[in-house]
C-alpha cells in the first residue's frame, strides 16, 4: 500500500506556513482547523511540537496537484488511509449489488424474452 495516494503530504496550497497540519489534515480526514489547534496545544504544554513541525515540513514531500481528480476520490482515499479492511469490505458489498441488480436484468429479460432465453441456453 505504497501508492501515492496513500502517502502523507505537505499541502502547501491549502497550509498556511509550510503545510504539514494541512497535509496531515488531507491525510486522515479531519479538518485542518482542528488538526492547527492539536499543534497549537501542544505547542503550549511541549515543547517538542514546534521542531517536530519544522522537521515533518522539511522531510515531507509536496502534495501533488493530480493527487486527486474529484472530491469524491479524495474522500474514497481517505476511507483507504483510515481503514482498507472497512473500504475493502464496502467495495465487494458494492460489486454484490452490481452483480445481484444484473441478474434481476437478465431473469427479465430472459424470461419475458423466450427466444433470447434459447439462446442463451445453446451458449451454456
Amino acid at each position: 500500500m505504497t501508492s501515492e495516494r496513500t502517502t502523507l503530504y505537505r499541502d502547501k496550497q491549502n497550509g498556511k506556513l509550510l503545510g504539514v497540519c494541512a497535509g496531515i489534515a488531507d491525510y486522515t480526514g479531519v479538518d485542518a482547523l482542528w488538526v492547527r489547534l492539536g499543534a497549537i496545544v501542544l505547542a503550549f504544554s511541549t515543547g517538542i511540537a514546534i521542531p517536530a513541525y519544522f522537521v515533518f515540513g522539511m522531510l515531507l514531500g509536496k502534495k501533488p496537484a493530480h493527487l486527486y481528480v474529484e472530491p469524491e476520490e479524495q474522500k474514497y482515499w481517505q476511507r483507504v488511509r483510515q481503514s482498507p479492511a472497512r473500504t475493502a469490505r464496502e467495495v465487494r458489498a458494492r460489486f454484490r449489488d452490481i452483480d445481484r441488480r444484473l441478474a434481476d436484468v437478465e431473469t427479465y429479460y430472459v424470461t419475458s424474452n423466450p427466444r433470447l432465453s434459447a439462446e442463451i441456453e445453446r451458449l451454456r
